[in-house]
């Protein structure tokens, strides 16, 4: 049976900037733009064209790109005519190959926010997607409000969609703008809307404010609809869009979807999707969530033994997908709560090929559970974990020696006047008998000593040169001024590869300095340094 098309709709460079923290330059929105064509997406939303000088200059250039490139903007504005409208003239002039308006269609907010008349609203509507259409452009109707206006009055809601078809308009895109509608309400009112206006032009764009986003684009799927708006990790206004990067997996690797219908993605392209998650994250500065579905680190990671012993013989017992299917892992973690059969699989994931019965694989497990017990967490720490493996197993080698280090804080005034407080940090380490000092201020004493400890190791510096730290987190073990302190950072080379160290101490820089360490040492064997 010859399966459907269904299209994506991408609006992380639209929708997905009204992210609060979140600010693309012009650089950032050409490379994520390149990111999701390669990723196979149908439609690219770049913005709002003569709202921005960002978007004005991102709709004034070539982009060579596969995908439908998308232009956003207002329909005419109530009381103005098409070729007396500003915000019109430049989606019009915008170098875009579709363009989609947003217009209302909740009376209520025809008659509160724009403060004119139903008939005013529809031949707005209709001037706009009549204009677009003359000039040759695909074009797209975002019905605002449109799950919440058809509730107050579908005959409405029902005839600003129908007016934008009847001028031309490819898709009409039913919009949950505030986020409040639920799975059962947009499946039922999407079966109502098909009925009036075939499926194959009808899309959905749904907000995450219940928590429901995902959900209520299947659902309109599940009723008819055949194009899906959404954003790269869920960015949006407020709560967030529909998160494609879950969507896209149901749709390829569940069968109520991936037998009925095709998408643009591959299942080559597909195994990228973890990278194309993670690539916006480090773009925006943040930490990836590690429990994202399909591709956070935990999406497939299992703590508990008898878990990891059933994964071992069938790995089905417990994944509902592959994880190499989407680019991820499997990562059975190693605990206090873990068995040998943890042990035995992230052995074997590091390439540590140990007999099952070796009695040092007892011995490895005694140890996870007696660090863990003075707060080590091993389970949030891969490489900390396979380093302390190597150790016992004998396989580390002792590449330098720190003899001593020394952090300063100082509180001066600076050239200008400024009080300021300056972090100092010096490292005494020694590399094959040669004892090498370093010395660097940083923003703060564990920046400072990170900078120090990675600044002059010798022969082995040109290995750790792509070597940095991406996530720093503390947590308090114990009330009082005394308290055990853990230190968790998350680091990253050049090749994009990234890992975790444990550190663990009465005193926070000691607990730094010891997973500043693990990274170094980490990455010193992960790239094969001779000892």
């Amino acid at each position: 049976m010859a399966r459907e098309r269904l299209y994506l709709f991408d609006t992380t460079l639209r929708d997905g900037a009204q992210t609060n923290g979140v600010d693309f330059t012009l650089n950032d929105k050409l490379a994520i733009a390149r990111m999701l064509d390669d990723l196979g997406i149908d439609y690219i939303e770049g913005g709002y064209p003569g709202a921005n000088l960002t978007d004005t200059q991102l709709f004034a250039q070539e982009r060579g790109l596969k995908a439908t490139f998308t232009a956003f903007g207002m329909a005419r504005r109530p009381g103005r005519s098409t070729s007396n409208d500003p915000g019109l003239a430049a989606l019009l002039e915008a170098k875009a190959d579709a363009i989609c308006f947003v217009a209302k269609s909740w009376d209520y907010h025809v008659r509160v926010a724009l403060e004119t008349s139903p008939e005013e609203n529809l031949a707005s509507i209709r001037d706009s997607v009549r204009a677009a259409a003359r000039g040759g452009r695909e074009v797209l109707l975002d019905c605002e409000h449109f799950f919440d206006g058809y509730k107050a009055n579908p005959q409405f809601a029902l005839a600003c969609a129908k007016a934008a078809v009847d001028e031309g308009a490819r898709w009409v895109v039913l919009c949950d703008t505030n986020g409040g509608a639920l799975p059962h309400e947009v499946e039922k009112i999407v079966g109502e809307v098909v009925k009036v206006i075939p499926g194959d032009r009808v899309g959905i764009h749904a907000h995450n404010d219940t928590e429901q986003a995902v959900a209520n684009s299947l659902a309109a799927v599940r009723a008819g609809a055949r194009q899906i708006q959404g954003a790269l990790n869920g960015l949006g206004e407020r709560c967030g869009n529909a998160n494609l990067v879950s969507i896209i997996p149901t749709l390829k690797l569940k069968g109520e979807f991936a037998d009925r219908f095709d998408i643009g993605v591959s299942h080559a392209q597909l195994k990228t999707l973890a990278h194309a998650s993670h690539t916006l994250d480090e773009m925006l500065n943040r930490a990836p969530n590690r429990h994202a579905p399909y591709v956070g680190e935990s999406a497939f990671a299992t703590k508990a033994g008898i878990h990891a012993s059933a994964i071992m013989k069938e790995p089905a017992t417990y994944e509902h997908v592959p994880p190499d299917a989407v680019g991820n892992r499997r990562k059975l973690l190693v605990s206090d709560q873990a068995g040998k059969s943890n042990v035995l699989a992230e052995l074997d994931r590091i390439g540590l090929k140990v007999d099952k019965d070796d009695p040092r694989i007892v011995r490895l497990l005694d140890v996870v559970k007696e660090r863990e017990a003075i707060g080590y967490a091993y389970e949030a720490a891969d490489a900390s974990f396979e380093l302390l493996a190597r150790r016992v197993l004998g396989k580390v080698p002792n590449y330098f020696d720190v003899e001593k280090f020394d952090v300063n804080i100082e509180q001066r005034d600076n050239a200008l006047g400024e009080r300021v407080t300056v972090s100092l940090a010096v490292v005494k380490v020694k590399v094959e008998g040669e004892t090498l000092i370093s010395a660097a201020e940083g923003n703060g004493p564990v920046n400072a000593l990170d900078l120090a400890l990675r600044k002059d190791l010798g022969k082995y510096q040109s290995y750790i040169r792509g070597l940095e730290l991406t996530d720093y987190r503390v947590r308090i073990l114990n009330g009082g001024t005394e308290a055990v302190t853990r230190v968790l950072i998350e680091s990253q080379d050049e090749t994009g590869e990234r890992w975790t160290t444990v550190g663990v101490s009465s005193n926070i820089i000691d607990a730094s300095f010891q997973a500043l360490m693990d990274s170094i040492v980490y990455k010193l064997v992960r790239s094969g340094a001779p000892a």
